[in-house]
């Protein structure tokens, strides 16, 4: 199975960008698609994008589209979410996460992997 290690995670202020970095370890990087998902205080896990094993596609929620990017580099085992002008409602943990499945996926029910999580602060 493969182990997923968020990283680049901190205090923003409103406007701001962050970079937020997935590394896989474990299993062939290319066999998985990736998701970012968020979860604030008493809010369920949210859907925040997704790209394909070989990065043809993307997906994003609607909350984010227009502001953030999702990109993989297959040989280098990592995956990236790009936030740009970021508001204090982004303010979340934010996870990576990986299925093996074909198709889109938009639930936390349908990834298997998980990492641990990274604390997103967007405050002044």
């Amino acid at each position: 199975q493969v182990q997923l290690v968020e990283s680049g995670g901190g205090l923003v202020q409103p406007g701001g960008s962050l970079r937020l970095s997935c590394a896989a370890s474990g299993r062939t990087f290319s066999n998985y698609a990736i998701a970012w998902f968020r979860q604030a205080p008493g809010n369920e896990r949210e859907f925040v994008g997704r790209i394909s094993r070989f990065g043809g596609s993307t997906d994003y929620g609607d909350s984010v589209k227009g502001r953030f990017t999702i990109s993989r580099d297959n040989a280098k085992n990592t995956a990236s979410l790009q936030m740009n002008s970021l508001k204090p409602e982004d303010t979340a943990v934010y996870y990576c996460a990986a299925r093996t499945s074909g198709g889109s996926a938009f639930t936390a029910s349908e990834y298997s992997y998980w990492g641990q999580g990274t604390q997103v602060t967007v405050s002044s």
